[in-house]
C-alpha cells in the first residue's frame, strides 16, 4: 500500500475513532468538527475534505463499527441474515434480544441515539440513515419473514414489510423515549403478540 493511502487510512480510522468516542464522552451537540479534529491528531480541513458535516462523519464512523464488529463476530457484513432454524418465533426473539445488547452497549447507544435525533431535523441525512443504516437492517427481517410465509408458518397475503414492523417499530419507540423497561421480557412479549395476535386462543 502506497505511503500516502496508509496515511489517509490512519487518519480516516482516528477520525471514526474521535468521533465515536466524543460523542459518547460529551454528547452529540458538543461534539463539534473541531473537537474531532483535535482528538483525532488532524487538521479539521482534512475533516472537511472528506465529509461536509459532523453528522455525516458520525454515520459513516458507525456504519464502520457496525462492519468491524460483524467481522469481529465471524460475518461479513454482506452476508448477514437473520438465522432460520424452522422456528420462526425463536428466530425473531435471539436477533430482537441482539438488539437490545447492542442498545445498551454504550458504545452503539450513543451514536445511534445521535443519528436518530439528527435525521429527524436534518432530511437529507435522515435519507441517508434509512439507505444505509436501517433499510439493510429491515430487509434481513423481510427476507425471514418471507422464508417463514414459504414455509407455511405466516399467511401468505402477509405483506413482510409491513408486519416486521409489529416488533421493529415499538422497540426502537420505547428505546428511544425510555418509556418503559427495555429487556429480552418485552422483546420476547413483542414477537408473541405480533405471531399470535391479541385475540383469545
Amino acid at each position: 500500500m502506497p505511503v500516502e493511502k496508509r496515511r489517509s487510512e490512519k487518519s480516516r480510522r482516528a477520525i471514526y475513532d474521535a468521533a465515536l468516542a466524543l460523542v459518547t464522552e460529551i454528547g452529540y451537540p458538543r461534539t463539534t468538527i473541531e473537537g474531532i479534529a483535535a482528538r483525532a491528531g488532524v487538521g479539521k480541513q482534512t475533516i472537511y475534505r472528506w465529509w461536509s458535516s459532523k453528522a455525516d462523519v458520525l454515520l459513516e464512523a458507525f456504519l464502520d463499527l457496525s462492519e468491524r464488529t460483524a467481522r469481529a463476530a465471524g460475518q461479513e457484513p454482506a452476508d448477514q441474515a437473520i438465522p432460520d432454524t424452522g422456528d420462526l418465533a425463536a428466530d425473531l426473539k435471539a436477533v430482537l434480544r441482539a438488539t437490545v445488547d447492542e442498545l445498551r452497549d454504550p458504545t452503539f447507544e450513543a451514536p445511534t441515539r445521535a443519528l436518530a435525533a439528527e435525521g429527524v431535523v436534518d432530511p437529507e441525512l435522515g435519507r441517508l440513515i434509512v439507505a444505509k443504516l436501517l433499510e439493510p437492517s429491515l430487509q434481513l427481517y423481510a427476507d425471514r419473514l418471507r422464508a417463514a410465509q414459504r414455509a407455511g408458518q405466516i399467511r401468505p397475503g402477509i405483506d413482510p414489510r409491513i408486519a416486521l414492523e409489529l416488533f421493529v417499530s415499538p422497540l426502537a419507540q420505547r428505546w428511544l423515549q425510555h418509556t418503559a423497561p427495555f429487556n429480552y421480557a418485552y422483546t420476547d412479549t413483542l414477537v408473541d403478540y405480533a405471531l399470535y395476535g391479541l385475540a383469545p386462543r
